[in-house]
């Protein structure tokens, strides 16, 4: 059948997903919301499940409770990246569903019901919590939920006083942005970032005025000031595979977007070939620390 509702990236050759179809994933921007749908007003649904096992059962709860009873509700993921436990995890859920394998992936079809009881328990188990480890709100399935990124804490630790208008690319839960307006000098800081509850988070979490709080992608971010600084942890992950290319288009932005003289500060996994690009749009470049597998990067426009 085709599908008319979906999460994440089924791929094609695993579901019939129509063109107009629409988007429920929190990690594209513009998508709709799950929570946010009545509860059995959705007629189907296709859904590529989430990795992490408290984000995976937040999800299919959440699908679970807007699905009309008895709607369509395909449900596939990698064997190796919660595949193996859908099954179980939708009988859990109340949901006894038909499972098949292709192409390295576990697929459950199923006719959409649940356990109310089970349902609730799962929403409220991927709900968004304060950490007292982070000092911030936070949620399973976003961006080092449930720990201090070493690549973020180094940057922090070797971050200058900024002064005027900055971004933040791929602000995730606010920790370098609460950090940057530390200082006074800043007039001004964009934050962005492509995953819905990040931003929902960074809101909680940074309580300034003189922040602007954006879900969008960075790479199509449009109408920024020509700013004094970026800073940014670019993701170099994709569809759950390594893709340099994400990086290399935060720089190419942070690029475009700074002023003459501005400054862009990066962290990085070592072995990640940044150089080369900060040096062709950049005019200095100067390597500020590495430590336990991460750089630091600074470049002048």
């Amino acid at each position: 059948m085709t599908f008319h509702h979906f999460y994440g990236a089924p791929p094609p050759e695993l579901a019939d997903i129509a063109a107009d179809a629409r988007q429920f994933s929190p990690l594209r921007p513009a998508s709709g919301d799950l929570e946010a749908i009545a509860p059995g007003a959705l007629p189907d649904l296709v859904m590529f499940a989430p990795p992490g096992a408290i984000e995976r059962r937040r999800a299919l709860a959440l699908a679970l409770r807007a699905l009309a009873p008895g709607a369509p509700f395909l449900v596939m993921a990698p064997k190796d990246k919660g595949g193996g436990r859908l099954a179980r995890e939708l009988a859990e859920l109340g949901c006894p569903a038909h499972e098949t394998a292709k192409r390295h992936h576990r697929i459950c079809a199923a006719a959409a019901t649940g356990d109310p009881k089970a349902l609730d328990a799962a929403i409220t188990a991927g709900a968004p919590r304060f950490s007292e480890l982070l000092g911030l709100w936070t949620q399973p399935g976003v961006f080092a939920w449930d720990r201090i990124d070493k690549g973020t804490a180094l940057l922090l630790r070797h971050l200058p006083e900024f002064a005027g208008r900055g971004a933040d690319f791929g602000c995730g839960l606010g920790l370098l942005g609460h950090a940057i307006l530390r200082s006074g000098r800043v007039k001004n800081l964009t934050l962005v970032d492509s995953d819905r509850r990040a931003v929902a988070l960074c809101r909680h979490n940074v309580a300034d005025a003189r922040a602007n709080i954006v879900w969008a992608d960075a790479r199509d971010l449009q109408g920024l000031e020509p700013l004094d600084f970026v800073a940014m942890n670019p993701p170099f992950h994709e569809g759950g595979a390594e893709s340099r290319s994400l990086g290399l288009a935060f720089i190419d932005k942070a690029a475009t977007v700074l002023r003459k003289g501005g400054q862009c500060w990066l962290v990085a996994n070592r072995h990640l070939p940044y150089e080369a690009a900060l040096a062709r749009s950049f005019r200095e470049v100067r390597a500020v620390a590495e430590e336990g597998g991460y750089k630091i990067v600074e470049a002048r426009k």
